[in-house]
């Protein structure tokens, strides 16, 4: 399977169409970005990281019942996925107070939910991705009702199986981003699952594995990459 033609590039990957028109190849890149890529930098082999990281936590999913546009591994920085139409929403899960959700009610970080928190946000970098509701969703025609009932039930269903594997490797899943698309009909997970877009917390210690090693200076940042691929590889 080769590459024909970059169709897109985001921050954290390229994707490219190949000979089969519903395969693309999702690439991705050691470039890291925060706050709205205000703050930018390089992660030396995040991209092989991510991917493989990406690998086993959507064939991890896909065992658990939640269909995703993953495909196959093809090497250290790609893979083959489903071509889809990504609905322009991002959800996020959180299950521990943290980040966005700390700033914007003005809550201490750290302090475990009730029950999880979905969010969505409306997928616009130049306006910060704000969050948004169901009602904005239908007037703006980003989803249909039933696409949205979908989404939510496999958000959650995808934090069930995450929590339950991370917590078997010492790990609290503190929040998380998903992104949708469209693929033949259905609403099926795409884009990512690594350090990114996820928070992990060591349990107890509460000591960060993930991008927030990055965007708050705290050091060691390939180190903990590398270290969660070996827990979702043992």
């Amino acid at each position: 399977m080769k590459k024909v033609k970059q169709v897109y590039e985001g921050k954290a990957k390229k994707l490219f169409t190949t000979e089969d028109e519903d395969i693309f190849i999702q690439e991705f890149k050691d470039d890291a970005t925060a706050f709205d890529a205000t703050k930018r930098g390089t992660i030396i082999g995040k991209g092989v990281v991510n991917n493989k990281i990406s690998e086993k936590l959507f064939t991890l999913l896909e065992a658990k019942g939640v269909p995703t546009h993953f495909i196959k591994l093809l090497n250290d920085r790609d893979m083959a996925v489903k071509k889809v139409e990504i609905v322009p929403i991002e959800v996020t899960i959180r299950n521990i107070v943290a980040g966005g959700m700390a700033k914007l009610l003005d809550i201490e970080e750290g302090i475990i939910l009730n029950e999880p928190v979905l969010e969505y946000h409306y997928k616009k970098d130049e306006l910060h991705d704000p969050l948004i509701n169901d009602c904005h969703i239908f007037a703006m025609k980003l989803a249909t009702k039933e696409e949205l009932e979908r989404i939510a039930e496999l958000s959650f269903k995808v934090n069930d199986a995450l929590k339950e594997f991370f917590s078997s490797k010492n790990i609290d899943l503190v929040d998380f981003k998903l992104e949708f698309g469209r693929c033949k009909g259905e609403i099926i997970l795409a884009d990512e699952i690594s350090p990114d877009t996820c928070r992990f917390w060591e349990k107890g210690t509460k000591r960060k594995m993930d991008k927030d090693r990055f965007r708050r200076d705290l050091g060691n940042i390939e180190e903990t990459y590398q270290e969660v691929l070996k827990i979702v590889s043992d």
